[in-house]
């Protein structure tokens, strides 16, 4: 396992920890089969092991990660059948998050996003995939927040804890089009406040990454388990 978390608050621990390991989903820094050792994770941040223990737990109950074992937790490795749901109600969701927030993004968001394609493109270039998968997953998180439904906003999240390890294995061999380019149009789209614009723009980024992600897929479920 390649990611490292830094030191976190003390105040808070249970949710800070929570929200170190969400992060690192979301943007990649765990891959599919990263296997997760909660005294090396509570040293690592400074802590003790019962809010990782916590953290952990909590992340299992939403199937982010698999416990095996109480002593072996791995980030799941998705099968073909459970990426598909995935990819299913990204399409619904997300499309709707990005028509909703053609509505009602604010000024404020639509710089943020600006800023977001810009230095996207930037660690692109220089293929610095661990900024641009973090890039990434924030420029979704932030349109289905503009979207203004808090609730839709936090399935989103949740379906970013269980696809951002899977896309983090398949970045680098996605093409600039694949990655970015659809942010663009979905900017333009909101900049017009036509949502079926969009909402297009949303879905086919999703879609145009699937092929990708699904052999991806197929070949984490005949890899040796590690």
């Amino acid at each position: 396992m390649s990611y490292q978390p830094g030191p976190i608050e003390h105040s808070y621990l249970g949710s800070s920890v929570y929200a170190n390991q969400r992060q690192a989903l979301i943007t990649g820094q765990l891959k599919p089969n990263d296997r997760l050792r909660i005294r090396e994770l509570a040293a690592q941040v400074g802590t003790s092991v019962t809010p990782v223990r916590d953290a952990v737990l909590q992340l299992a109950k939403e199937q982010a990660l698999e416990m095996r074992t109480p002593k072996d937790i791995r980030v799941p490795s998705l099968n073909q059948e459970q990426y598909l749901e995935l990819k299913t109600l990204r399409l619904e969701l997300e499309g709707m998050g990005a028509q909703r927030a053609a509505m009602r993004v604010t000024p404020a968001a639509v710089q943020l996003l600006t800023v977001n394609i810009r230095r996207n493109i930037r660690a692109i270039t220089e293929e610095d995939w661990v900024s641009a998968l973090r890039l990434n997953s924030e420029f979704h998180l932030l349109v289905a927040q503009s979207a203004m439904m808090p609730v839709l906003s936090s399935f989103i999240d949740r379906l970013w804890m269980r696809t951002g390890p899977l896309i983090a294995q398949a970045y680098a061999q996605l093409t600039q089009q694949m990655t970015i380019g659809h942010h663009q149009t979905l900017l333009a789209a909101l900049r017009q406040r036509d949502g079926d614009a969009a909402a297009n723009a949303m879905r086919q980024d999703i879609l145009d990454s699937d092929a990708m992600l699904a052999r991806f897929t197929a070949a984490s479920q005949t890899a040796p388990p590690g």
